[in-house]
């Protein structure tokens, strides 16, 4: 009888052991899985997703989102900085895993918004322009500056090309972004970093506002003013100030290709105007490349991997924003990566299928 109770109890306990390991254990394995293998959800700002800009910016995004299996919400601000905080607060409570900053129409006011997302450990990556306080990991773009100064250099040597190798004695009309705008700010310097050291050239100024209609009225101002003396066109961004300027040109009775016009932020206008020898040549903002790897270093992030940090070189074959280094950013805290801007069309067809301008146009 007590031979019979022990076999019992062992048999009992084996069967124990065999639930537990073929049901049990499989059971506690798959829900550690599920838990791990939870999907990713990232946030995205944007000033104004119609632009199209933006479009590529968010249509780089996404792909790159799905590629990685991330879930992407995008929102669009409209260029209302107070819709962009408001924002900022529904992806807190959605508890999103982290935030690709698409730009702003106003980078001071952002800032609590920003520092908010510090708080809650969100971690950031800002692509066009970067808020001025907080921190972000990192910002990706090209350097404002010295993208304006190489297209300010390419400016001044057409007008000696044009004017048997000497700079004339003229006006020069600079066509600004907005007056006060961090991004204007840094056109402004990179631009008069080099037409300053031709005190023979008068540059004045009319505010564009990034729009075609006030670039449009006060370029054809300044040329109703300063007619003949005209010797040069910089403008800002010839993506959304360009063909206003061109208008204005044409209907004052001028050749643009007359005026040297240059800049940076190319987009499709500016790439058609290049290609109609309407404008001479843009520094091509890498915009949808700098979407791409906000999206992928978000990830890498939230992978525990290592991102590119300051003192950093990035390089990547065929890509036309490589070589990268990484600085300490500009404008708050976190690093800020200075993707390579190619000079259309001295360095790079405006046909180049790299060049998100054209990639988009096969999407519409």
């Amino acid at each position: 009888m007590i031979f019979l109770k022990g076999m019992r109890k062992i048999i009992f306990q084996l069967l124990l052991i065999l639930v537990i390991t073929c049901f049990v254990l499989p059971l506690v394995t798959f829900c550690e899985n599920q838990t791990s293998a939870k999907q990713l959800l990232f946030g995205m700002t944007v000033r104004d997703a119609t632009a199209p800009f933006y479009q590529a910016m968010i249509r780089t995004a996404e792909e790159k989102a799905e590629e990685l299996g991330v879930k992407l919400v995008v929102m669009d601000s409209h260029d209302d900085v107070l819709a962009q905080l408001e924002h900022l607060d529904n992806f807190i409570t959605m508890g999103i895993d982290g935030l690709v900053f698409g730009g702003t129409v106003d980078t001071v006011s952002i800032i609590p918004g920003i520092k908010e997302l510090n708080e809650k450990g969100i971690p950031i990556m800002a692509v066009d322009n970067s808020p001025e306080g907080g921190r972000v990991e990192l910002w990706i773009s090209f350097d404002i500056v010295d993208s304006s100064r190489r297209a300010a250099e390419v400016f001044v040597d057409l007008l000696k090309e044009k004017y048997g190798g000497e700079v004339p004695k003229g006006v020069v009309i600079e066509i600004t972004g907005a007056l006060g705008d961090a991004f204007t700010n840094e056109c402004y310097e990179g631009f008069h970093s080099v037409i300053d050291n031709y005190p023979q050239l008068t540059v004045v100024q009319g505010e564009g506002k990034w729009n075609n209609i006030d670039s449009f009225e006060r370029t054809s101002d300044l040329l109703t003013r300063y007619g003949e003396d005209v010797v040069g066109i910089y403008i800002h961004t010839p993506d959304i100030m360009g063909p206003g300027v061109v208008a204005a040109v044409e209907q004052a009775g001028y050749n643009p290709k007359d005026f040297c016009m240059t800049g940076i932020c190319m987009g499709p206008e500016g790439r058609d105007l290049i290609k109609q020898g309407k404008i001479a040549a843009i520094v091509a903002q890498p915009i949808a490349d700098g979407a791409e790897l906000a999206v992928q270093y978000l990830y890498d992030l939230c992978q525990g991997e290592e991102i590119p940090k300051i003192g950093d070189t990035i390089v990547k074959e065929g890509a036309l924003w490589s070589p990268a280094t990484v600085v300490e950013n500009p404008r708050c805290e976190g690093g800020f990566m200075k993707l390579r801007a190619p000079i259309v069309p001295l360095e790079v067809s405006p046909d180049d299928p790299r060049l998100w301008e054209n990639k988009i146009t096969e999407l519409q």
